[in-house]
């Protein structure tokens, strides 16, 4: 059985579809749990876990429900692309209030970050034209911030946000770049960026019990041998996928969009909403064409 850590666990957007599999999850490991996000919890609550309704924008709020816990587990605010007004309070000041409670009671965070944070990357390319890009090709965790959206741009602000708080107060974080966590994929695109629940449920694991963290970032997909990207910081907190998207390619690998800005970049559909462009933006960040 994994470790149980010995101090309550945070665990904000709790009533989302991911926070509800965690919740379970975690708690069927013994964990003690504080839940918490703006809508009611719908399921009966897992054993020695409490629920909270709160919005993030209550700072100090948050702070109380902190109080004594190890790690906050931040799954809560927008999870999908809406105007920027949408996204601003919870997405931004919400997760400067995570990280104050953090940095008050020396919590690690554990941060649901987004592959959209760096969307408009162009996906690899193997020499058949299939999605098996080259090691040479793929990203690592050091790569360009080119987000997709405004939820993306929040995503990588987020992140930031981390390196400010680790370099300036010690809060370790880890930042969880995840993929397309359902529980099966469903197109083409998430033969490369799927990421099954079983395996996100380990990485929480690993990133709250490690003995350290620092500052790292972690590409949360399964083990698919199409995968965008390549090294980040797992090795540091012992993670390594154990489910794979390769059982679904017969089913659902000729499932595209046939937009081509969807198909050209790593952030498939969000790319293209409200893209204004002439033509596609470079493989280069800041390159002129």
């Amino acid at each position: 059985m994994p470790e149980t850590p010995t101090k309550p666990v945070l665990l904000t957007g709790a009533s989302g579809n991911l926070g509800r599999m965690l919740a379970r999850e975690l708690a069927a490991l013994g964990w003690t749990l504080r839940l918490t996000d703006i809508a009611p919890f719908p399921d009966p609550l897992p054993p020695r876990a409490g629920f909270t309704r709160m919005d993030l924008a209550d700072g100090v709020g948050l702070l109380r429900l902190a109080e004594g816990c190890g790690a906050i587990l931040h799954f809560g605010g927008i999870s999908v692309e809406q105007p920027f007004g949408t996204v601003l309070g919870p997405n931004i000041q919400g997760l400067y209030h995570v990280y104050e409670a953090a940095r008050r009671e020396a919590a690690r965070v554990i941060f649901a970050s987004s592959n959209h944070s760096i969307g408009f990357h162009e996906r690899p390319k193997g020499a058949d034209g299939s999605p098996h890009g080259a090691e040479s090709e793929k990203i690592d965790m050091d790569c360009a911030f080119r987000p997709d959206g405004y939820y993306g741009l929040s995503k990588a602000y987020g992140e930031l946000m981390g390196r400010l708080y680790w370099d300036k107060h010690g809060v370790e974080n880890v930042n969880l770049r995840i993929g397309s966590c359902f529980p099966e994929p469903t197109e083409a695109r998430m033969l490369s960026t799927w990421l099954s629940y079983a395996d996100l449920a380990r990485l929480c694991v690993a990133a709250v019990t490690a003995p350290r963290s620092g500052h790292c970032v972690i590409w949360a997909c399964s083990d698919n041998p199409a995968s965008f990207w390549g090294q980040d910081h797992r090795d540091r907190i012992g993670w390594q996928p154990q489910d794979s998207a390769e059982a679904w390619r017969a089913r659902v690998g000729h499932i595209t969009s046939g937009n081509p800005v969807i198909e050209r970049y790593q952030g498939g559909s969000y790319t293209a909403i409200g893209y204004s462009r002439g033509k596609p933006s470079a493989r280069d960040a800041f390159a002129l064409d």
